[in-house]
């Protein structure tokens, strides 16, 4: 259970110096060079293999063009009564020269990654934690000063979760029971609906999986959460299966990326992700105000995704995965410790937030989107950051930098949520429009911090709401501990809406007065 920078922004009450220096820094201001280059040197990597098609094309046309002038058929003819000639030869290495494209183009291609089906989880209604219920729970475990309980509320009230989000049962009891087998029953009730609906809808057996990779930060018992899943549907014994944990909130854009790399090597494979976080075993009973936020933003959540490199799924699946891109600032002392798990005082374990949270996750940003910019951005507007670039650095030109619209590259936005300050300054800050990061608030108000799974469901939002148009692409961002900035981009493979359980009956009216009500709400017009 990983606590996201968006936190600390959201509670800081101690006055106007304290908050300036908690402010999400504007990552706009400067744009290193090296990672721009960074995303032309991936695509430099695919660079052979593009020029293959576009050569190829023109010696098709080349005979194309002989064979309707009759010159081709002359050739031959002539070829069978003299001797060969150089126009004959011509037509041979032409011929050679567009086999020998065609062999290498299908060599050198990678194998698509298709995603056929994912499933979010919606937990049952004795698990929803309302307000009061919360309160409660915290009051009579007896654990809290009446400070610690005076701070839950404020944050609980501010945060941007609504009433109708969900904690599992061991932590809403008095007195809380978090052991293993709770925290092992929570997993299982999570997990192993979403995985049988989805392999159920999809109609894929579960001896079909031939990769499977799950991510739980904070809860790794053993056998492994990836044993578990593979006992409960008995999968095959030569499965390939990972086990990632610590990875924090952004750990599902990594199991997506190790799941892509997979299905590069291994041919016509399906691949399971299982992403989640555990509640039960990672409850904070002191009262360090740095380490009571993620018991007042995280709940319970889940997703179970299938991905396949197998061509003939292409018809059926939703979406093509274009890019992923991960950003890791772990070498850097600040933001290895800005999000730690750790022991208070008192001997209770939680997870500190440090002050240096936000310029870290702006720093991460940065790196993350002048990365994927190259990869994702149309042509004109990468020649607009080209041209004022060489201005400002060759010719000595005064003005702003100039920053791509990424309006232009993406049809929607998944922003993971940790929490709403952190999603209006991304919104500030990449200037989108607020019906770009509505269904992120929408995420967060519904379900709360899910952790790594949280992006699932803003796309399930989207799924269910707005439908998608073939072609579209949809951008995933998420921030993590360690501390990490990931990003996966996808295509919609077909045009469908389809509505899903997680957001049957969501009311987005409510939703939007309860934003509008809460101080400090970055209320940006479209």
């Amino acid at each position: 259970m990983s606590a996201e920078p968006t936190v600390t922004a959201t509670v800081t009450t101690d006055g106007a110096q304290r908050r300036s220096n908690l402010q999400f820094p504007d990552y706009r201001r400067s744009v290193a060079l090296k990672y721009v280059k960074r995303g032309y040197t991936f695509l430099m990597s695919y660079l052979f293999a593009i020029a293959l098609v576009p050569l190829a094309a023109m010696l098709l046309l080349e005979l194309a063009n002989m064979h309707r002038t009759g010159e081709l058929l002359r050739i031959i003819s002539v070829a069978k009564q003299t001797d060969l000639t150089f126009d004959l030869v011509t037509v041979v290495l032409t011929v050679a020269a567009l086999v020998a494209i065609i062999v290498s183009y299908y060599v050198l291609r990678t194998r698509p990654v298709y995603l056929v089906d994912y499933q979010v989880f919606r937990a049952p209604e004795s698990w929803t934690a309302t307000y009061a219920r919360f309160m409660a729970g915290s009051r009579g475990c007896g654990r809290f000063t009446p400070e610690a309980l005076e701070f839950q509320e404020k944050i609980l009230v501010r945060s941007g979760l609504g009433q109708e989000t969900y904690l599992p049962p061991a932590v809403q009891v008095i007195p809380a029971q978090c052991s293993m087998e709770n925290a092992r029953k929570e997993f299982e009730e999570v997990v192993f609906p979403i995985v049988e609906e989805l392999l159920k809808r999809t109609g894929v057996h579960p001896k079909q999986i031939g990769i499977l990779v799950v991510n739980c930060s904070l809860f790794n018992p053993t056998p492994s959460l990836a044993a578990m899943v593979i006992n409960k549907f008995k999968m095959r014994s030569n499965i390939l299966s990972y086990n990632l944990a610590g990875m924090g909130c952004s750990a599902s854009p990594i199991s997506i990326d190790l799941a892509k790399q997979l299905l590069q090597l291994h041919p016509s494979q399906y691949a399971l992700v299982v992403s989640t976080e555990n509640i039960t075993q990672n409850w904070y009973f002191g009262n360090d105000r740095d380490k009571l936020l993620p018991n007042c933003l995280f709940r319970v959540g889940g997703a179970a995704i299938l991905l396949s490199n197998r061509r003939r799924d292409a018809w059926r699946a939703k979406y093509e995965l274009m890019h992923t891109v991960r950003t890791h600032l772990g070498a850097k002392d600040a933001a290895y410790s800005c999000i730690f798990q750790m022991e208070d005082g008192e001997r209770n374990i939680g997870v500190r937030l440090t002050k240096e949270l936000f310029a870290v996750a702006g720093e991460a940003l940065k790196i993350n989107v002048t990365t994927l910019g190259p990869m994702v951005l149309p042509l004109s507007e990468q020649l607009l950051f080209f041209f004022n670039l060489v201005a400002r650095k060759v010719f000595g030109y005064k003005g702003k930098p100039y920053i791509p619209d990424f309006k232009l590259a993406f049809d929607k936005v998944c922003i993971h949520t940790g929490g709403r300050a952190v999603i209006d300054e991304i919104e500030r800050q990449l200037q989108l429009t607020t019906e770009m990061v509505e269904p992120s608030r929408a995420a967060l108000y519904r379900y709360g911090n899910v952790s790594s799974s949280s992006i699932w469901y803003v796309l399930a939002y989207l799924e269910t709401f707005q439908g998608m148009r073939r072609g579209d692409r949809i951008w995933q961002m998420g921030f993590g501990s360690g501390f990490k900035c990931n990003s996966a981009v996808w295509r919609a493979n077909r045009t469908f809406k389809q509505a899903h359980t997680a957001w049957e009956g969501f009311n987005l009216e409510e939703m939007r007065e309860h934003l509008a009500s809460l101080p400090n709400h970055h209320n940006k017009k479209g």
